[in-house]
């Protein structure tokens, strides 16, 4: 067993710590189903607004923290800033989520800006991690993040969220190179940003690949696997205390060997695999997260309880971090994070 070195509780399960109680943060914790962020989003007056403003996003970050007292907070961002700064066109329809410019061929890669030029898009960003490392209590980690080059290449691809993610593949199939060099400069902006939020005062980052489900066989190993890698890689030559968590949401299979494929300290999993399974044969390679059905929030219950306690139980004889197996929706009952935060701390292994 590795010692992290700290008193906080998600930095030394992160480092492979046993912990009698697993440290709890919640992916999307600061977001819509909590009336204080619905304050201070109106005050924005936009969803991108309040990502750029960075006392308001270091607001809306801190909120989860004073309600529920969160072992982490997450910086509050999203994914698509990365596209933007790239210059992409980026917005927001109200009730369907975002929309972009759309890169199809080469000469749509070629029009992206070089790479050493994102930061001039993204210094608020980089703020609101400088205001959230004064402010943030003692005892709580924070959380930078980014989205995984695939995930964020089927945005760029199709200029919005698809069903089966079919542009990409499309893409992928019929243009390699150009999908390639996509996916190149998309992992390039990637270490770039997340290096940033860790000079910023990050102290843990997250790659989401929200995505990554729809890529099998040799496509996970090349877009999912190996651009995981190389983030990881470049960031642990920069700074190799930095913890990295990966989160190849709805691998199943794929997440078997993902820690020793990749580097990442961490495998976040999504909730379509059992914590028995995953405590089997994921956690023998390190420390895994989660991975709580994100509907129990809206149901609340006995059956919430059941299923806490289960997944804390799985997981008790190896490094865990306890979380959603995908983010909190907006029709969430804030009482039911208060039920999930006590059963998680109250739970013998």
């Amino acid at each position: 067993m590795k010692d992290g070195g700290t008193g906080k509780t998600i930095l030394r399960a992160l480092a492979g710590e046993v912990l009698p109680t697993p440290p709890i943060w919640m992916m999307r914790q600061a977001g819509r189903y909590l009336p204080e962020y619905k304050a201070t989003r109106a005050q924005a007056g936009d969803f991108l607004s309040l990502c750029y403003n960075p006392e308001l996003a270091a607001e809306v970050t801190l909120q989860p923290i004073r309600r529920y007292g969160f072992d982490a907070a997450i910086l509050f961002a999203d994914i698509l800033l990365v596209p933007q700064a790239l210059g992409a066109d980026l917005w927001f329809v109200t009730g369907e989520g975002p929309r972009l410019s759309t890169i199809t061929d080469q000469a749509g890669v070629d029009a992206l800006k070089p790479v050493d030029d994102i930061h001039e898009t993204l210094h608020p960003i980089y703020e609101t991690v400088r205001i959230l490392r004064r402010e943030l209590p003692e005892e709580t980690t924070l959380i930078g993040f980014a989205g995984a080059p695939w995930t964020v290449a089927t945005y760029m691809i199709a200029g919005r969220g698809t069903p089966d993610q079919g542009p990409a593949h499309a893409m992928r199939e019929g243009a390699p190179d150009a999908f390639d060099a996509l996916m190149a400069r998309i992992t390039a902006a990637t270490i770039e940003y997340l290096a940033a939020q860790i000079e910023a005062g990050a102290e843990v980052v997250k790659i989401f690949d929200s995505w990554a489900g729809s890529l099998k066989g040799a496509a996970f190993q090349k877009y999912a696997v190996a651009p995981c890698a190389e983030i990881t890689r470049a960031l642990k030559a920069r700074y190799p205390h930095i913890p990295v968590i990966g989160f190849p949401r709805e691998a199943g299979d794929g997440y078997v060997g993902f820690h020793a494929a990749t580097g990442v300290d961490c495998v976040a999993l999504d909730n379509s695999v059992s914590p028995d399974w995953a405590a089997a044969h994921i956690q023998t390679a390190g420390c895994v997260q989660g991975n709580l059905a994100s509907s129990h929030m809206v149901t609340g219950g006995q059956a919430l309880v059941e299923e806490t306690r289960a997944i804390v139980r799985a997981f008790s004889k190896g490094p865990h971090i306890f979380n959603l197996g995908h983010g909190i929706t907006p029709d969430a009952d804030p009482e039911n994070v208060s039920l999930m935060i006590e059963t998680v701390r109250s739970t013998k292994s």
